[in-house]
């Protein structure tokens, strides 16, 4: 008899929780009995029955409200010296489904998703989620515990899991069928690692926005800031925060104008389509006599253009990281902080580059380090070094998980402020050319308009979990996704359009005759691509 990963994990399971429990004798005993089941020297766990949860106690999130009765398992596993790592895993009391979900982070941020959680929870999933082993939500948490860094960088999801599914095994009496992550930002990063180092761990993966090249991702907002900043000057900008939207707006309307609508995306769409079709001409902006809200000045137009261009080895000129993408100048709905403004300074104040601790205590353990003394050709280097094996994820080799029976859905969105869609597009290309096609198990998806992981003005509201759960249980391959943008970007509103997304490198064409607003009026297939510059080697360390 062959068994499936599942079924071996359980066997394992069963010989660490003291031989293999009688189907619901676990649950039937009693969820408290958990704790005792899976805790060991390395791992401390509470288990208790719950009827009624407090918003308060799961960090405020806004819970289902059809939360089931559940059993709700907590704990912390240290499986080397300097790790601790916190997990929850929530545990219907009844109507399971057999299916085991797990949800990513984001940033820096040892919040968990309690929100995602409850409501899968109410669709009869087993859930869990992860602290990624700290506290907090800076890069500073890592400091005097560098076993952090790689709880954060992979180990917590790896461990967080095995976990979940002891007390899956435990409560239910039997193992999960299948098991999926889903996560976007961090969380599509912490998908990516997965899928690379534990390819075993899931049978399904949703990698969102993959800030995967986290060493060149954390050069490219240093980048915004030292484009934005005179040297030496911290206490004033070149380009201000608002003047973001005046450019954002002249951008599109040079963009729409450069490229034929109707070959990829409509005239009248609120979104570009192709943003990497686009070279817009900052220097049509420059004001002809000094300045004003309309306008940009020398100077500004010139730091937009590094921004745009991205950061280099001052040297060779090698590139660094990709530049940042037309279209995403303004995106979101914060007004003081929009676009690009939200990360080309930090969080809590303009006069400093954000993650400076990133720098200070991952890359050069140098409490002292100033973005001012900054090499980025030398010192990219030593950072990635010092860090990149342990938080990239960059390795192109997905044999294993292919293999493994794994299947992945990848997206991003091309008017993404915060990790450029194009690194994505990298990665995919390097997969192809590493592995060949990969329709059996990888697909990536472009979603035109929308920006970090939701919002935007494209369609940007979809559904993936029963399209993965198709591809894995029933070798269902998604083509197209149908998307859709609700009114004000409240799922809740109405659908003000639909628009088909297509597996790269197919892109959405309009059959000339129906409904611009319904995806049935468009088809995918491959157009040109637009070139943008191969990276080289030393980019994907």
């Amino acid at each position: 008899m062959m068994l499936s990963r599942q079924g071996l994990f359980y066997l394992g399971t069963a010989a660490i929780l003291g031989g293999v429990p009688t189907p619901g004798a676990a649950q039937d005993a009693d969820c408290a009995g958990l704790a005792q089941l899976l805790s060991n020297e390395q791992t401390q766990v509470q288990a208790v029955a719950v009827t009624d949860i407090n918003p308060e106690s799961v960090e405020g999130k806004t819970l289902a409200t059809d939360l089931p009765e559940i059993c709700r398992v907590t704990g912390t596993t240290s499986p080397v010296e300097g790790s601790q790592i916190g997990f929850e895993v929530w545990l219907p009391a009844d109507g399971w489904n057999g299916r085991l979900r797990m949800f990513g982070n984001g940033g820096y941020s040892s919040s968990m998703a309690f929100d995602r959680v409850s409501q899968a929870v109410a669709q009869g999933y087993a859930a869990t989620v992860t602290d990624t082993g700290h506290q907090g939500d800076d890069p500073d948490f890592a400091l005097g515990r560098p076993e952090s860094i790689d709880d954060w960088g992979h180990r917590a999801v790896h461990e967080t899991i095995k976990q979940a599914k002891a007390a899956v095994a435990g409560y239910y009496g039997r193992p999960a069928d299948y098991s999926y992550f889903d996560g976007c930002s961090t969380g599509g990063q912490q998908a990516f690692a997965e899928a690379q180092r534990y390819p075993e761990d899931f049978d399904g993966i949703i990698a969102g926005a993959p800030g995967h090249n986290r060493t060149r991702l954390n050069a490219g907002f240093l980048w915004l800031y030292l484009s934005n900043h005179e040297a030496g000057l911290d206490d004033r900008q070149i380009v201000p925060n608002g003047k973001l939207p005046m450019v954002a707006d002249a951008v599109f309307r040079q963009c729409k104008s450069q490229r034929a609508e109707g070959a990829s995306g409509l005239a009248s769409d609120p979104f570009l389509n192709d943003p990497l079709s686009c070279t817009p001409d900052i220097d049509a902006l420059v004001c002809a006599n000094g300045d004003g809200d309309d306008c940009l000045t020398r100077a500004e137009a010139d730091a937009l253009a590094a921004m745009y261009d991205g950061p280099r080895d001052p040297v060779s000129g090698e590139r660094i990281y990709f530049g940042w993408p037309v279209g995403s100048e303004n995106a979101g709905s914060n007004q003081e902080k929009p676009g690009w403004s939200l990360y080309w300074s930090d969080f809590g104040s303009e006069e400093r580059p954000a993650r400076v601790s990133f720098w200070q205590i991952w890359a050069f353990d140098d409490p002292e380090w100033s973005w001012w003394d900054i090499d980025l050709g030398r010192d990219i280097g030593r950072a990635d070094d010092r860090i990149a094996a342990r938080v990239n994820a960059m390795d192109a080799d997905l044999e294993p998980f292919r293999q493994s029976g794994g299947k992945m859905i990848h997206y991003h969105g091309l008017a993404d402020p915060v990790v450029p869609a194009a690194e994505s597009i990298s990665y995919w290309r390097r997969v192809q050319q590493t592995m060949g096609s990969t329709d059996d198990f990888y697909k990536l998806y472009l979603v035109p308009g929308m920006e970090h992981c939701r919002g935007g003005t494209g369609a940007n509201s979809f559904e993936l979990q029963s399209l993965l759960e198709a591809w894995v249980e029933d070798d269902i391959a998604p083509e197209s996704i149908e998307a859709a943008h609700h009114a004000g970007n409240e799922p809740d509103a109405a659908v003000e359009f639909t628009r088909p997304l297509c597996a790269y490198p197919q892109k959405t064409f309009h059959d000339g005759s129906g409904p611009e607003t319904e995806a049935a009026s468009f088809t995918c297939r491959v157009a040109d691509e637009p070139a943008f510059e191969d990276l080289g080697q030393a980019y994907l360390r």
